[in-house]
């Protein structure tokens, strides 16, 4: 397995969390909207880079939705004191039992292909 798409698409998740959470405190602090801008460009290019690397559209886009989404409310809580219910929590159990469901379905997708190739 190759490990270059994943390493890109950690960098598309840090820097999409990176800049929705600069844009809460950028409305104290004005200069973050340049950590915003700096993020949101940088995480259309490492997706791009990550679907040239050859991962399947769903299971990237799959992926940094749903680890943008957990990931936020857990720093939202921990930065900005954001609640963070039992609900919410059952929420993101379900988002990450989503996103593993999406890319077990596109492994064997793919050992499908190979299998019929063969």
């Amino acid at each position: 397995m190759n490990a270059r798409p994943w390493l890109l698409l950690a960098g598309a998740i840090v820097s999409e969390v990176t800049a929705s959470l600069s844009l809460k405190a950028a409305i104290e602090r004005p200069l973050l909207y340049i950590v915003v801008a700096v993020g949101f460009v940088s995480v259309f290019a490492f997706l791009g880079a990550v679907l040239k690397a050859g991962m399947p559209l769903g299971v990237a886009y799959g992926v940094w939705g749903a680890m943008g989404v957990v990931l936020t409310a857990v720093f939202g809580a921990i930065l900005y004191g954001e609640p963070l219910t039992a609900t919410m929590g059952a929420g993101i159990a379900l988002i990450i039992a989503g996103v593993v469901t999406i890319e077990l379905g596109a492994e064997r997708a793919a050992a499908r292909r190979v299998e019929g190739a063969a």
